[in-house]
């Protein structure tokens, strides 16, 4: 065999095992799995942790419409309070518009360990319930999943929008 024929397939199984290993890559070719659709939730719980200010956004299925409410989180001596800050009701279809935008299923089982050199900075952790049960758990400090600020910004349009 000559060298140009043997240079094409090692190209070619590198770009292979690439696609195979790499999903991203696999979903830009079209022959990866798509992002898990979500089709209906009951409760989506967004903490988001400073080092003085914690607040908490909460979407609940409400029938036909969605219920969002953005929650300050006040230290009392003996519990922690949740205060109603902003509170909103929109449509199903535009939370679950915002949830598989985010790719909010992909977000299941991230860990989000602490940058090394960062000193200070944003925890988070996002509980939800969705598709008839299923469970998404995510959390991290100053590192986020992918599509995190579009999903806390989409929040923030939500309650801003249907004052």
């Amino acid at each position: 065999m000559n060298k140009i024929f043997m240079k094409r397939i090692f190209t070619f199984l590198l770009l292979a095992v690439t696609v195979m290993i790499f999903p991203a890559c696999s979903q830009a070719f079209g022959i990866g799995k798509p992002p898990e659709k979500i089709e209906s939730f009951e409760i989506v719980t967004l903490r988001l942790s400073g080092m003085r200010v914690t607040e908490e956004y909460e979407i609940v299925m409400k029938g036909k419409k969605a219920e969002v409410t953005e929650y300050e989180i006040r230290y009392e001596k003996k519990e922690d309070k949740r205060v109603p800050e902003r509170k909103t009701v929109c449509s199903v279809d535009r939370v679950l518009t915002l949830l598989n935008d985010c790719e909010l299923a992909s977000w299941d089982g991230f860990v989000g360990n602490h940058p090394k050199d960062v000193t200070d900075g944003i925890m988070f952790s996002l509980k939800a319930t969705v598709n008839n049960g299923r469970k998404i758990y995510a959390h991290g400090s100053e590192n986020f999943p992918k599509h995190f600020r579009e999903f806390r910004d989409g929040l923030n349009n939500i309650l801003k929008q249907n004052k």
